[in-house]
């Protein structure tokens, strides 16, 4: 197991070293061993949870399986990529305001938080904002405690934030 470790370690140096792309951080949230049960035995994989971002509004969750765990953090990474959200992050590095997120029996609740307090959270809460760039907010998770659902049920909260000029241009307001 610790050489799969190394060699994501590799993965990871080796994807940062193009220069034209903009720079995403991965950072791997859980490696699970599955198991399939066929009627010649028991079929082994890998399934890795990762998220990837920019570390400025930018952040994605990405689940994929594999034979192996090298192969499994390569197709999850992949699949972050595919799945990116943009979001608005103020100029203390917060959330413009508090927001909830849903996804299935997790419930995420963030609230913007002053500066200089950092990120507040614990599990894979905490590493979405992170990779996000928000520096202070405060969150909690209800629920459920597993760490995919929570990953998403906070990607879901992230989707629902907006800025005062997306409103006032929403309601067709001037924002004086």
């Amino acid at each position: 197991m610790n050489s799969d470790l190394k060699k994501i370690n590799k993965v990871k140096k080796n994807s940062r070293s193009s220069t034209n792309k903009p720079k995403f951080v991965e950072r791997l949230i859980k490696i699970n061993r599955v198991s399939k049960v066929t009627k010649g035995g028991k079929k082994l994989s890998f399934r890795a949870i990762v998220v990837i971002g920019d570390e400025n509004g930018k952040v994605g969750v990405g689940v994929a399986k594999a034979d192996d765990v090298v192969n499994a953090f390569k197709k999850a990474k992949a699949d972050g990529h595919k799945n990116l959200i943009e979001l608005p992050i103020t100029k203390s590095l917060s959330i413009p305001h508090d927001v909830i997120g849903q996804f299935g029996a997790c419930k995420v609740i963030m609230r913007p938080s002053i500066e200089g307090s950092g990120v507040i959270a614990g599990g894979a809460v905490r590493i979405v904002l992170e990779v996000a760039g928000v520096k202070n907010v405060i969150a909690k998770q209800l629920g459920s405690n597993n760490l995919l659902n929570n990953a998403r049920a906070s990607i879901c909260a992230l989707q629902n934030l907006t800025t005062k000029s997306q409103v006032a241009k929403k309601r067709d307001l001037n924002l004086k």
